[in-house]
């Protein structure tokens, strides 16, 4: 994973908080899997930030080993990538106090993040929740990435690590590389079931509005036939037709269809034939990654290989930079 060839590094991570959703997988996991080839990929189950807000121990440690198989099953080829888990690599922690101390109060007062989760999380605003982002720049700039694919929610983020990196670069010369954003080509916008207005979110109270990963086949068609649509029964993209936009986008995120081929496939045809195979499409797609994820989880020995030998590569690459950022600033190494 050293950066000898031309290939640009490109890091992401996922928090495992729970199973991740159909959003989740065509909105982001999908393309983590395509860019193994063009780039060299470095990718984290990110638990440490998981617990700014409180975690029940058993399912967390539960949840953490999940989403790495998870992501195994989804495709990450080790033999291509690097899949670590955060808080194995103690380097994050450390670079992430150094990074506190380059990071202005203002700055982190102004991310929304912390402005919406704060209300949210009205009980609970601990400094973990509110210096997140310094975090997060340790785990991009540990790894002198040159791309990390963002979201709009994660955008902000980004443009403080830039910062901090340029802050400390100009105090002490070039220690970390700049990271520019990576705008996925292709991302679906997976919308809720049950409200379109809405991004799909496993937080949603409904539990008709999302679809997970691991949902069983009749659970993920249940939840499609139960899906909101418009009184038209046409399936054709247009305005004010947002459940039928989502469940169009879906439908061509897994099967590459364009509007017009999809409007063309089911002319003539009602709402029902429409769910309904939207349905089956993702039933067809999700079933081979099950399948993949419980041979994972029922060989606890295999996944512990494939994370041990990953943390021993990220630990490598990270402690380099940690040390030469600590050599800087004079710290005696």
């Amino acid at each position: 994973m050293e950066n000898t060839e031309k290939k640009k590094r490109i890091l992401s991570a996922i928090q495992p908080s729970g199973t991740f959703t159909l959003g989740n997988y065509l909105g982001a996991l999908k393309n983590w899997i395509a860019l193994q080839d063009e780039y060299e990929c470095v990718y984290a189950v990110a638990d440490l930030h998981a617990i700014t807000v409180r975690q029940d121990p058993t399912k967390f440690k539960k949840n953490i080993l999940e989403a790495y198989a998870l992501l195994l099953a989804c495709g990450i080829d080790l033999e291509k990538s690097l899949l670590f888990i955060q808080s194995h690599i103690h380097t994050h922690s450390e670079l992430a106090w150094i990074l506190n101390c380059y990071t202005q109060f203002g700055e982190l007062s102004r991310m929304t993040q912390f402005k919406d989760k704060s209300l949210k999380h009205a009980d609970n605003i601990n400094v973990g929740l509110f210096a997140y982002p310094s975090l997060m720049a340790a785990d991009i700039l540990l790894y002198q990435a040159d791309l990390v694919p963002v979201g709009e929610d994660q955008r902000q983020h980004l443009e403080i690590t830039r910062d901090i990196a340029a802050r400390f670069n100009g105090i002490y010369g070039e220690v970390f590389k700049i990271p520019e954003a990576y705008i996925p080509k292709i991302g679906a916008r997976v919308m809720s079931l049950q409200d379109p207005t809405k991004k799909m979110s496993k937080s949603d109270e409904n539990i008709n509005s999302w679809v997970a990963v691991l949902d069983k086949p009749d659970v993920i068609i249940k939840k499609f036939k139960r899906a909101v649509t418009d009184s038209e029964a046409v399936v054709r993209y247009a305005e004010g037709k947002d459940g039928i936009n989502n469940l169009m986008s879906i439908y061509s995120a897994v099967t590459g269809k364009t509007n017009e081929e999809i409007e063309r496939e089911f002319d003539g045809k009602g709402y029902g034939d429409f769910k309904a195979a939207v349905g089956e499409t993702v039933v067809d797609m999700l079933t081979p990654i099950q399948n993949r994820f419980n041979e994972y989880m029922a060989d606890k020995q295999y996944l512990e290989e494939c994370y041990k030998k990953c943390d021993e590569q990220a630990l490598y690459i990270s402690q380099k930079t940690l040390k030469k950022a600590m050599k800087k600033i004079g710290f005696v190494i």
